[in-house]
């Protein structure tokens, strides 16, 4: 059996190396239109961007194991058609046969559109190892970089930078940062880390467009506001890479829409990580996480072998801003009430979200033993009762 793997990635290589573990003997094959071998992505907006961590440490797998493996790897080549009635992949380097099809797209960060200053100079996403290495140069002391959406990727930004002296702006459309993933308290934290820094946030303020004579000159309010800027990262969020399924005629929903096994409305057609929503707890959700992207590839290797699993994600996420870690359990989403816990120094505290009665999530702020004690929590179906948590003299160990 051929299986051929769309898509460079960390969950590319988690599949490829799933595959030969579980015994698969038969062609594997990794197609990525990134022209590196895949790599780590978390650390491109922390420890990379930062000058931290070299290009090398980043890299999943040396060459030599592709080789000792049997698996081809072709970097630098973009798929643009499957053919679904002959079973092959058109690519920019021919054409390839599958008998099994898995997409590990990844996804793609927003961009602003060319009549709102998108295509100007100076203007950057934060998403891949060349959007890093086209940024990198220009984070210089003393610059003005403004971050325009104060979400994970925008803040980690926004940290880097003051780190390395720049003048920093963050700009959020909504009425606070992190509206979208976090309750107002972990935000609360999060803006008071950032303020420490002398970052200046701007909530409740939308773009009218950047401006500038090739290069960006200023970012322009809808209130007319206009804020000079040598630089701007553009963290207005992620879609998942879909093109290439949606043109192949693939049911759609959220991202690639797969049954609770990975598979497609196509069933020689799998997919898994940041492009692949899937059902689960009653609902269809897409997560955007390495740990989902490992997890869910292994589940599918196994499936493209004959498992049978359903897959049953156990959701964890972390964002490390200046010295500060952020650690996240579970899912949010629905939660009716929030507990708050200090924590052991003023900059730190967790976040427990209920849904009814039943702890769905927890955000953990150099809070490490409440993340850990919360995800087992969680991943066991136990819920503590909101008093003891918030009680300072209950001990974290304590709501085991």
């Amino acid at each position: 059996m051929d299986i051929l793997i769309i898509g460079g990635g960390q969950a590319a290589a988690s599949m490829a190396a799933k595959l030969r573990a579980l015994g698969h003997d038969g062609a594997i094959t990794v197609i990525g239109d990134e022209p590196v071998a895949p790599y780590q992505r978390p650390p491109l907006s922390k420890a990379y961007l930062l000058g931290d961590m070299p290009v090398e440490r980043l890299t999943l797998r040396g060459p030599e194991w592709w080789d000792e493996q049997k698996i081809r790897l072709m970097t630098g080549v973009r798929a643009m058609r499957i053919d679904r009635a002959t079973r092959q992949i058109e690519t920019t380097d021919g054409r390839f046969a599958y008998d099994q099809l898995a997409l590990t797209l990844g996804a793609a960060p927003k961009r602003l559109p060319a009549g709102l200053g998108g295509d100007l100079a100076g203007v950057h996403t934060v998403r891949n190892l060349g959007d890093i290495d086209r940024l990198q140069p220009q984070l210089v002391t003393g610059r003005r970089l403004v971050v325009i959406g104060g979400g994970y990727i925008g803040l980690e930004a926004a940290a880097v930078a003051r780190k390395l002296g720049l003048d920093v702006t963050v700009i959020e459309a909504g009425a606070r940062i992190l509206g979208r993933v976090a309750s107002s308290e972990t935000a609360e934290m999060i803006r008071a880390l950032h303020r420490d820094h002398d970052v200046h946030i701007l909530e409740n303020r939308t773009l009218a467009r950047l401006k500038g004579d090739a290069r960006i000159e200023t970012v322009q309010l809808s209130d007319g506001q206009e804020i000079p800027a040598d630089l701007v990262v553009l963290g207005i969020g992620i879609a998942p890479e879909t093109a290439l399924a949606a043109d192949a005629g693939l049911a759609l929903d959220n991202g690639i829409a797969c049954d609770a096994q990975g598979r497609s409305s196509d069933p020689a057609i799998w997919a898994a990580g940041d492009c692949a929503s899937f059902p689960w707890q009653g609902e269809r959700v897409r997560l955007e996480s390495v740990g989902n992207a490992i997890d869910m590839a292994e589940l599918v290797a196994a499936n493209m072998l004959g498992a049978g699993q359903d897959y049953a994600p156990k959701p964890w996420f972390w964002s490390d801003q200046y010295d500060a870690k952020l650690q996240i359990a579970g899912l949010n989403a629905g939660h009716d009430r929030v507990v708050k816990r200090a924590g052991s120094d003023a900059l730190g505290g967790s976040v427990w979200y209920y849904r009814g009665d039943r702890l769905i999530a927890v955000d953990a702020l150099n809070e490490a033993r409440a993340y850990m004690v919360g995800k087992r929590l969680i991943e066991a179906g136990r819920s503590p009762d909101p008093a003891l948590v918030a009680d300072p003299d209950t001990a974290v160990k304590e709501l085991l």
